[in-house]
């Protein structure tokens, strides 16, 4: 009998514990006496596999990457390139054990590279095994850390911003600075030394930005200049819980007011000329180690919104981080592989204190190898939250430093604004002030030792030992109140500054959002944009510099051999050459070579509006500038097999392209096109009845998913092929993929399904040895939601290529409520063909070709 689901069937957390219940039930008595439990694991996980459990843990190998090499770069970037493929490289070659073992043990698994963890989901059977290896330093629960508490109401969100309490004025320039802004003297740098940030790329990993806040989108590195936006390598949504997570979102609010006192306009943040760029790396108002493991690797190795084609040359100078946790984190290994990339970082001291407790800070702000940052309000005093060393996993001093953090005014999602409180607030002051002192001094970039010395010296110090120190440096205060005039004050004053007005050479016209890059012998670049009035501002380490400018609808100039000398500022105006513009048409076709309507196209990267191909696959752009740019072809929902088309556009003409959609592909380089149909009949009965019932069976050849060799399979009533389990209870489809259970699978029509007397599922083997052809067949299995539709479908497994056919010969409904594809092992990586989509017709067939 079929029993209706709960409200909340189908979501992870009843998968998880619904899975824990069955083994409880069916776990043998534990042993009179148990062995004593391995120091390597945490207490934390030895809870949760008690008994039977299941959970989610981090294998951390003792072999760690020599990152000094990296140290010793003399850019920023190629401190990054060096730290990421001597990271990359020690992860596959010390990794490769362990992961042969874990596929043996069928545990699904994801790799990470800049901590040397691996994540796992298993019991305390495997655990136990883990934790005897030679190569396996701990074994750690994966943790939920929150974002550091925000004491507020909606009360104060509004969508003008207050006016500063030191001026009458409409808060629309840099003469109202926040109270923080103030007091820690940034804008003081801004009058002193004419810097607000130019030229240093600032990141933060939190819960999103609104990228095109009034008060941020000018400084956002995606921003063309001409109201189009590249979000690839400025933007990553490692939590997936955007709706699109190409593009930024902000569903907290925290991730929008950090950036904001970093780099806010109308003096809202610290370095309002600053670039920023930012990962996600939290769901909402809690951060999971596993998201913040793959943000950590995008500030390191910046990506595209796939997680693929990392550059580590475009990673930021500074990343701000206002969250953390327990003190069993390993997110030093991040921190350290930062630090060795020349990347700053600072972190929340936490809001865990009570004006008196000592020892209140949290990790990572309390660990060694980090920044960390307490808060004080604008009478000075340290805020009652503000956590106090020493630090509770070392005993070290702890925090370093302490910003404004007490009714901070800053940016808000919904281009509002919000006035709220803790160390998360004060963090960014810190990041922005580094922002400064690198604008100001370029000699100091990317040497973190030498930037923290002078943050701590330029500090005013606060007489407070009640948790131990001295007034120069306490456990309260850290080295004192940050200051950053006194920190810029005291820098070495080489640099040299470079400015200047581009405009159009006829018109005279000012042209904003031109791109000026300057290039030193050592090949270290920085950059920055023109603003609305034209105009640009670079400080530069004295040497030879070579200049290139370039912008939409202009011809790009480079001046080379240009020599800037100490103390000899250099203004020049550049007048820039516009081109000419042609149409570019084509046809759009789909991975099967027919024409494809309402696909998008669009030059990515300009101002050119993207246009729709018309039911006859064709497309005009009128007019595109002459230049070099990509072209981009993205296929309208339901994408089904079609991929996205990207390839190089020289327009120096009228231009025709023929584009022909490639497969669309997952992160392992499975791909799937539409297949002739061949029905193959099942001739051998699965014993499977009912509903929510599954039958392992010996598999005729070694069949392959996602490079994992199986001889046997689970084939269950719901339509999935589970090569990890004998998972039941699925009957709840879900999006693919998905970290909960079941992973490692193969969908041919995954829905809630149940087999009557009518119904069947059988195998059937055909073919030569080497050239066989596995089916497995359902057979007029009844949809469990309306109780009278039948399906029926296989899944055919190929002995030759490893490649997957899932064909049906009768889905009324069209699949409206079923999903089909494959997932990997570890539930992070999937090629999904439909989710609750009606695509699939009677005598079609998908085939997924594995791997690349």
């Amino acid at each position: 009998m079929h029993l209706s689901p709960p409200p909340w069937r189908g979501r992870a957390v009843w998968a998880a514990a619904a899975f824990t219940v069955t083994a409880l039930l069916s776990a043998p008595l534990p042993a009179a006496a148990d062995a004593a439990p391995s120091p390597k694991v945490d207490s934390a996980l030895l809870s949760a596999v008690d008994g039977g459990g299941q959970a989610s843990f981090f294998v951390v190998l003792k072999d760690q990457a020599d990152l000094s090499a990296a140290k010793k770069k003399n850019s920023h970037a190629a401190k990054a390139k060096s730290a990421y493929s001597e990271l990359r490289a020690h992860a596959k070659t010390s990794q490769k054990s362990l992961n042969t073992f874990l596929d043996k043990k069928k545990a699904g698994h994801q790799d990470y590279w800049i901590a040397n963890a691996i994540k796992v989901t298993g019991d305390q059977a495997l655990v136990d095994e883990l934790a005897k290896r030679s190569d396996v330093a701990s074994i750690v629960k994966e943790r939920h850390y929150e974002l550091d508490e925000i004491e507020t109401s909606d009360a104060e969100v509004t969508k003008t911003r207050t006016p500063s309490r030191k001026t009458d004025s409409a808060g629309s320039g840099d003469d109202t600075p926040e109270w923080g802004i103030a007091d820690i003297n940034a804008d003081d740098v801004w009058d002193q030394y004419e810097t607000r940030g130019e030229g240093i790329v600032i990141a933060n990993v939190d819960s999103g930005v609104q990228y095109d806040h009034p008060d941020l989108v000018a400084q956002y590195r995606g921003n063309n200049g001409d109201s189009s936006f590249s979000h690839d390598y400025n933007w990553y949504d490692a939590t997936g819980a955007c709706p699109d997570s190409s593009v930024p979102c902000d569903n907290n609010g925290h991730g929008t007011h950090t950036m904001g006192t970093m780099v806010g306009k109308k003096g809202i943040g610290v370095a309002p000329n600053a670039t920023w760029i930012a990962a996600k790396g939290c769901e909402s108002d809690q951060c999971t180690d596993s998201y913040l493991l793959e943000a950590g690797q995008w500030i390191l190795a910046p990506t595209d919104h796939n997680g693929q084609n990392p550059r580590p040359d475009l990673a930021p100078n500074i990343v701000n981080n206002s969250w953390g946790g327990d003190s069993n984190t390993f997110y030093q290994d991040i921190v350290e592989a930062w630090n060795s990339a020349g990347i700053f970082e600072a972190f929340a001291a936490g809001n865990d204190g009570d004006g008196v407790t000592c020892s209140t800070t949290h990790p990572p702000g309390a660990q060694v190898s980090s920044y960390g940052v307490g808060a004080y309000d604008s009478t000075g005093k340290i805020a009652k939250f503000s956590g106090f060393g020493p630090s509770p996993i070392d005993g070290l001093a702890k925090p370093n430093i302490s910003a404004p953090g007490v009714d901070i005014g800053s940016t808000w999602p919904g281009s509002s604004y919000n006035t709220i409180n803790g160390t998360s607030m004060a963090t960014p002051h810190v990041a922005g002030a580094a922002a400064l002192l690198w604008s100001a001094a370029p000699s100091l970039i990317g040497n973190i030792d030498e930037t923290r010395r002078l943050l701590d010296e330029g500090a005013r110090d606060v007489d407070d030992t009640h948790c131990g120190g001295t007034a120069g440096m306490n456990n309260v205060w850290g080295e004192g109140k940050l200051d950053i005039l006194a920190s810029v004050n005291k820098a070495p004053h080489t640099a040299v500054t470079v400015s200047g007005t581009v405009t159009d050479r006829a018109t005279s016209k000012a042209l904003p959002g031109i791109a000026v890059k300057a290039t030193d012998a050592a090949s270290v670049t920085r950059s920055v944009s023109t603003a609305s009035d034209g105009s640009y501002r670079l400080v530069l380490a004295p040497g030879t510099y070579s200049f290139a400018l370039g912008g939409y609808g202009y011809a790009g100039k480079t001046v080379s051999g240009v020599e800037l000398a100490s103390g000899q500022p250099l203004a020049q105006d550049i007048a820039l050459e516009a081109v000419t513009a042609h149409p570019v048409t084509g046809t759009v076709l789909d991975v099967t070579g027919k024409p494809l309507a309402e696909a998008a196209v669009e030059v990515a990267g300009t101002p050119v509006p993207s246009v729709t191909s018309g039911a006859d696959g064709t497309f005009t752009l009128p007019a595109v500038a002459e230049g070099d740019y990509t072209l981009s072809v993205k296929p309208a929902a339901p994408v089904l097999c079609n991929g996205v088309y990207s390839a190089s556009l020289a327009v120096d003409g009228l231009e025709t392209r023929t584009v022909q959609l490639p497969a669309r592909t997952d992160k392992a380089g499975n791909s799937c096109t539409p297949a002739t149909y061949s029905w193959i009949k099942g001739s051998t009965a699965v014993s499977l009845t009912g509903d929510e019932d599954a039958r392992t069976v010996s598999l005729p050849f070694w069949v392959t998913l996602y490079g994992v060799d199986y001889s046997s399979a689970s084939i269950t009533t719901n339509g999935l092929v589970n090569f990890m389990e004998p998972r039941l209870g699925d009957y709840s489809n879900t999006a693919l993929p998905s970290a909960a259970r079941p992973n490692g699978v193969a969908a041919a029509f995954w829905d809630d399904l149940t087999l009557d007397k009518k119904s069947s599922v059988q195998t059937a083997l055909k073919g030569t040895n080497g050239k066989r052809q596995f089916a497995i067949v359902w057979n007029q299995a009844l949809l469990v939601s309306d109780g009278r539709t039948r399906v029926t479908f296989e899944a055919v497994f190929d002995e030759a290529t490893s490649g997957i056919t899932f064909q049906y010969k009768s889905v009324p409904g069209s699949g409206s409520s079923a999903t089909v594809g494959i997932e990997n092992q570890a539930g992070t990586d999937a090629l999904q063909y439909s989710f609750d989509e009606a695509v699939l017709t009677d005598g079609s067939a998908i085939r997924i070709a594995q791997g690349a």
